[in-house]
């Protein structure tokens, strides 16, 4: 940046509408809203963003599927011990039974 000491109100002048009008070229070679390419790169950003809603829901759907399969591992162990219970007292009872 210049340094403004020493210069004159014209100088300063010139400065300011020199920069005002790098700023307005600035801003007018931005793309346009319907610029092809934003165009496309909006349509890129939505199929991502549509890619991450259905990888989400497939983990979702994979989470829910393996907490059924634990739910029924755990059934299925809790039914186990039931029946191994279940025979343990039936031979603790023949046991006593003999015993009398």
């Amino acid at each position: 940046m210049k340094s403004l000491k020493g210069s004159d109100f014209a100088e300063r002048q010139k400065s300011s509408l020199e920069a005002k009008q790098a700023m307005l070229e600035k801003f007018k070679a931005r793309p346009k809203f319907d610029d092809p390419q934003r165009v496309a790169e909006r349509a890129e950003r939505a199929a991502r963003a549509t890619q991450k809603a259905e990888r989400i829901q497939a983990e979702k759907a994979a989470k829910d599927e393996a907490a059924q399969i634990q739910a029924a591992n755990e059934r299925l162990q809790a039914s186990t011990d039931e029946e191994k219970k279940a025979e343990r007292d039936r031979r603790y009872a023949a046991r006593k039974a003999r015993k009398k």
